[in-house]
């Protein structure tokens, strides 16, 4: 595996290294670690050195999406439920992470380019960054993440790296991940929902009925186009009931057709300056 911490390799100009900040931070705080600064920065510059990086551009969240909230309130709500229902013991830990992170971000600042703006989630900047790869000079990506939706972002120069199972997401390995095609994987979120965003689906269509779906009709969209579908199963009525839902989470989960939505011009242009204008 090209996953080697130690191999000392000569730096590929154009290829990049793009963290995800916070996910990455995780790692420590599932080990119970609150002074991991050091630790941090070590592990992205022996990521940029495996993969052979000539840059390292730190994506991070400032909040839950304002783009999401206003389309769907509910939006990761869930996970404000959550950490509302927190002990004391555990919000006090969780503060301590947070602190920890912040010094993290502020020393990186001092080294990498670090794109964080208010109401932006981390998923959206690195869809910007690889829907312009050309723009920014980014002819080979290595992303950084345990994000599943960043799959997304996939192609023939973009791959990702999570530190969590310790595996590479490639487009030549892509079907050792998914049953569907890497062009089909955004129907197969559509139809399904994300659990974990508090983001529904259509109700009874899991992986292998929105696989079928898939099979059948070409993509998600084109199953919103044919509706009312014929057929007495419970879940076909439940996609003729619940096909707005199909659009909607075209919205919520298209990454590379709406980050720049989700972004903002003025933090697009903030993003130009610092990776364009940097020299």
């Amino acid at each position: 595996m090209a996953f080697d911490f130690s191999k000392k390799l000569q730096k590929d100009e154009g290829t990049t290294l793009v963290v995800d900040a916070l996910n990455l931070a995780f790692r420590w705080k599932h080990n119970g670690k609150t002074d991991f600064v050091q630790e941090y920065i070590g592990t992205v510059q022996s990521l940029a050195t495996s993969y052979n990086c000539e840059k390292i551009i730190i994506t991070a969240d400032q909040g839950s999406s304002s783009y999401r909230k206003k389309l769907d309130p509910g939006y990761k709500m869930n996970r404000k439920e959550k950490y509302a229902e927190q002990t004391e013991e555990e919000a006090a830990a969780f503060k301590l992470f947070f602190q920890e992170y912040e010094k993290t971000l502020a020393a990186l600042e001092n080294m990498y380019p670090v794109l964080r703006y208010d109401g932006v989630e981390a998923d959206d900047i690195a869809a910007h960054l690889v829907k312009f790869q050309t723009r920014y000079g980014l002819d080979k990506v290595w992303l950084v993440s345990s994000d599943r939706d960043w799959d997304l972002l996939i192609n023939d120069t973009v791959s990702r790296f999570s530190y969590v199972t310790r595996k590479e997401v490639t487009k030549a390995n892509w079907s050792d991940h998914y049953d569907v095609s890497m062009e089909e994987y955004i129907s197969l979120k559509c139809l399904t929902g994300d659990k974990g965003d508090n983001v529904p689906g259509i109700p009874g269509v899991g992986p292998k009925r929105a696989q079928s779906l898939i099979e059948q009709f070409g993509d998600a969209m084109s199953v919103y186009d044919a509706v009312p579908l014929g057929g007495s199963y419970k879940y076909i009525q439940s996609v003729n009931l619940h096909a707005e839902q199909i659009l909607k989470n075209y919205e919520l989960m298209d990454l590379l057709t709406y980050c720049d939505d989700a972004i903002g011009v003025e933090n697009i242009n903030d993003i130009e300056g610092k990776l364009i204008n940097e020299d």
